[in-house]
């Protein structure tokens, strides 16, 4: 509703000549932090004053030819054809101008593309919707979703200011972690459709494809954290995918990867215990807003014709083998998988949400240890 009013409000303001505030508006390239993104952001100034001082050129040639030679003032078409000078000219300038073009950004490009001696890497992979990182010479991994309050303020009906989101649409539950002055190598791959992952402080992206590995790097000097998106129109929460990497100094960074290796081992051990159904259902309701909430609604309503409900549903309220089965491995392009991206603790908490919220409550209570039998 407040999206509604935000609209009608900008439009009778521009109907009576006041100007809405608006978010910054930028014409040019982001500049970026990387000695790559200063690369091309030179040479695309270059390129736009060359073609700057082309159309100078060709324009002036024009309007002084239609000023200064035009009928009125006597002038009389020359009749003259096949002028070696003038084919000479017009072929060998544009010649040099895009040689003075195709070397600077051949260069580039092969500098973009040159992945040798790094200090590590890390595989993305692109998932509907969310990114899953994987620390190769570290053995860690962990998928990166859309941060819970934004996700919660762009469900349909949400009465959220969104103003009082931070970063809305544009932060993350597990951002992306590298160490500052570090050359860090990445192989992208998808696991479903085709996605592309950016981030316009690096200065360039690269689509992550299902069946297909490539690869790019960055290095970036200053700690901070920059922001992007998927820029690959991949399926219903395309817009709701987004990128965060927190460049940290040395020391820092080690520091987060113990807390990220500590933080796997609780999970392991987290596996082994037996919860309470309040704890389960508290655990469920967290990833079932995360994780279920975008398709099958915060309501467990579902899509007409496209997802369907969790309230009432025979899956839900059925032998829990099959919702187990059924989450594990997904169904088709519209139910992924969770069997990978979910721990052990987390899946047994949302089945066991999902059975005996909504009006469900069939009863049942799974154990971590009971998805790892299911496994």
């Amino acid at each position: 509703m407040n999206k509604a009013k935000r609209l009608l409000a900008g439009i009778s303001l521009w109907a009576l000549g006041v100007e809405a505030a608006q978010a910054e508006y930028k014409l040019n390239l982001v500049k970026g932090v990387t000695e790559t993104s200063h690369t091309v952001y030179g040479l695309h100034m270059y390129m736009l004053w060359v073609c700057v001082f082309i159309g100078v050129v060709v324009f002036g040639v024009m309007f002084y030819s239609i000023l200064h030679h035009r009928k009125s003032q006597g002038a009389v078409a020359a009749h003259f054809h096949e002028n070696a000078t003038v084919e000479i000219i017009w072929t060998v300038i544009p010649f040099l101008i895009l040689l003075s073009i195709a070397i600077p950004a051949t260069s580039t490009m092969i500098d973009m593309a040159d992945t040798v001696d790094s200090d590590m890497t890390i595989k993305v992979t692109g998932y509907q919707w969310k990114w899953r990182y994987e620390y190769l010479d570290e053995k860690i991994d962990f998928y990166s979703t859309l941060d819970a309050s934004s996700n919660e303020a762009r469900q349909l009906g949400a009465e959220v200011d969104l103003d009082k989101v931070p970063n809305y649409l544009l932060n993350v539950d597990n951002p992306l972690v590298i160490p500052a002055g570090k050359k860090v190598r990445f192989l992208f791959t998808g696991a479903d459709v085709i996605h592309s992952w950016w981030v316009p402080a690096f200065g360039w992206k690269k689509d992550t494809i299902p069946g297909f590995v490539t690869d790019g790097w960055v290095k970036v000097d200053k700690p901070g954290v920059y922001r992007g998106q998927c820029t690959e129109l991949c399926g219903r929460d395309h817009g709701f995918m987004p990128i965060v990497v927190e460049v940290k100094k040395e020391e820092d960074y080690r520091k987060w990867l113990d807390d990220r290796k500590q933080k796997n081992v609780q999970v392991k051990q987290d596996a082994a215990k037996t919860f309470t159904k309040a704890e389960l259902m508290t655990k469920g309701e967290e990833v079932y807003k995360s994780s279920c909430a975008a398709c099958h609604q915060a309501g467990g309503e579902g899509v007409k014709g496209t997802y369907p409900p969790i309230k009432g549903s025979p899956v839900a309220k059925g032998p829990v083998g099959n919702h187990v089965k059924l989450v594990l491995d997904g169904k088709g392009q519209m139910m992924p998988g969770f069997g990978k991206m979910l721990n052990p603790v987390e899946l047994a908490a949302v089945i066991t949400y999902q059975r005996n919220a909504f009006g469900n409550n069939v009863g049942d209570l799974l154990q971590p240890k009971d998805i790892e039998a299911s496994r």
